[in-house]
């Protein structure tokens, strides 16, 4: 996700103009857990400020910094004051999991184990957690991003762990990247004979750490909005399908093609905004085709032909230099000026 997050939180990139992590922080809430610890680092000040207390998720939130990014199970062994003798679910931020953690939550309640692991096939499990499962779906062997994987079988980042974790992350020590990998404690759980069981997701599930997977989770929650208009649309605009226009939002001379959401007082003119397109708070698109994009708060994009398959971040100007017309794709970090030929 770089250079976006040399300057922002990536759990704060919004997925529908919501942020990522609100998703994260409302499935734990529907799942009936209240009291949630979450671990900061270098963008602490960020979080704290998107997040506040946590009431108005209906939850209480406590920070629990971290000196340095030193692993998940680091995570753990800082937030143990916090966690005391409770079982808990720990979930990644930057995780997008569709259908919510009911099922997990429920589940482990039920099954007594001392860990549970959700898990989901992939086309690449070399990029992530890889576990190996016995007969009877207890997980017997864990890999941290394996070269030569032992099957597809992902690990989701979203965990249910008994206080014996706690044991294990003390007993554990740094991997070849400097970091104590949960992974290698649940491994620790497996190898001492505590039960550790797997739940496969039966939903939709993304790792929002690359441009292609949060455009995708994009997609797939503008497929369900429903149509919403709190703007200002002119009579020379057509709005076709699922098309959420947010109050104060402006749109002008221009053709809205659902799945879309429109931010608060962001203004389109003369455009072509196509589906599964997120346009941020503030914004200004003019003269502009865009489409399966993220647009973030108070940018803007003039006279550029066509946008395609692109994350553009917060304070960004995008706009037309002479020459031939094309199609561009782009990330681009907070604070940016773009010129494109189009």
């Amino acid at each position: 996700m770089r250079p976006l997050t040399h300057t922002s939180a990536k759990q704060l990139v919004p997925v529908a103009n919501k942020p990522v992590l609100y998703y994260g922080l409302e499935a734990i809430r529907e799942a009936g857990i209240t009291s949630v610890g979450i671990i900061t680092g270098d963008t602490g000040a960020e979080v704290r400020e998107a997040v506040g207390d946590g009431s108005r998720f209906g939850l209480e939130v406590t920070y629990i910094p971290q000196r340095a990014p030193l692993g998940l199970a680091h995570c753990v062994l800082i937030a143990q004051e916090f966690l005391g003798d409770e079982p808990f679910v720990m979930y990644l931020g930057d995780n997008f999991l569709i259908g919510g953690i009911s099922d997990l939550v429920g589940a482990f309640r039920q099954g007594g184990y001392d860990a549970q692991v959700l898990l989901t096939k992939v086309a690449e499990p070399q990029f992530y957690g890889v576990a190996e499962l016995g007969d009877t779906g207890e997980i017997v062997g864990l890999q941290e991003k394996p070269a030569v994987p032992r099957s597809d079988l992902a690990v989701v980042g979203v965990y249910s762990f008994s206080p014996a974790i706690h044991e294990a992350v003390r007993a554990i020590r740094p991997s070849a990247r400097g970091e104590l990998e949960i992974t290698d404690a649940i491994q620790w759980l497996i190898d001492n004979g505590r039960a550790v069981h797997s739940h496969m997701v039966t939903g939709y599930w993304k790792d929002t750490g690359r441009l292609q997977d949060l455009l995708e989770c994009n997609r797939m929650v503008l497929e369900s909005v429903e149509p919403d208009n709190r703007g200002t649309v002119d009579g020379l605009s057509e709005i076709t399908g699922r098309v959420v226009i947010e109050p104060g939002a402006v749109v002008e001379n221009s053709v809205l093609r659902g799945p879309i959401v429109v931010g608060a007082d962001a203004k389109i003119q003369s455009s072509y905004v196509g589906p599964f397109t997120s346009i941020g708070p503030r914004c200004v698109v003019q003269d502009t085709e865009v489409e399966y994009s993220i647009v973030l708060d108070d940018s803007s994009v003039h006279g550029v032909s066509r946008l395609a398959h692109s994350l553009i971040g917060r304070n960004v100007e995008v706009t037309r230099a002479e020459g031939t017309p094309n199609t561009y794709g782009l990330m681009v970090g907070d604070h940016s000026r773009i010129q494109v030929r189009a």
